[in-house]
């Protein structure tokens, strides 16, 4: 994991590896979520409706395969690639999250989402990628 900078963003990631958002207390009161996912992107606000959407994207355990984290001004970036075990099936989903902080709490998080990867598609997309990267060494 990268070097901390924020008590409530590693709170924050601690709850999605663990698959445990419902103790999950790292927001302000008026805390806006707005994340673009694969065909969508949607707006919400307060801590019990991101706390309940964020349940249903992170309720299994998981690892971050990759994760970075960039200190700024007023929050952080967090870019990872978190997989996990759901019904037998190793997923993956690759997000990106531009964090803002007020008092130390997260008050805004704008979320970029790839998409949940059955491990049929991360086969695929391994394949593909390594055909790329043969493709670049001729």
């Amino acid at each position: 994991m990268t070097a901390s900078t924020n008590p409530s963003i590693d709170a924050f990631l601690a709850c999605v590896e663990k698959g445990a958002m419902a103790s999950c207390e790292v927001w302000t009161p008026d805390v806006v979520l707005d994340a673009t996912v694969p065909d969508w992107r949607f707006r919400m606000q307060g801590p019990e409706a991101i706390r309940a959407e964020y349940s249903t994207w992170f309720a299994d355990p998981g690892h971050f395969d990759e994760l970075r984290r960039v200190p700024l001004p007023d929050g952080e970036m967090v870019e990872y690639l978190l997989t996990w075990m759901e019904h037998g099936v190793q997923h993956a989903a690759h997000h990106m999250h531009m964090i803002e902080l007020r008092d130390g709490l997260i008050c805004s998080d704008t979320v970029m989402c790839g998409g949940r990867w059955p491990e049929s598609l991360i086969a695929e997309m391994k394949t593909a990628q390594d055909n790329a990267d043969a493709h670049d060494h001729t």
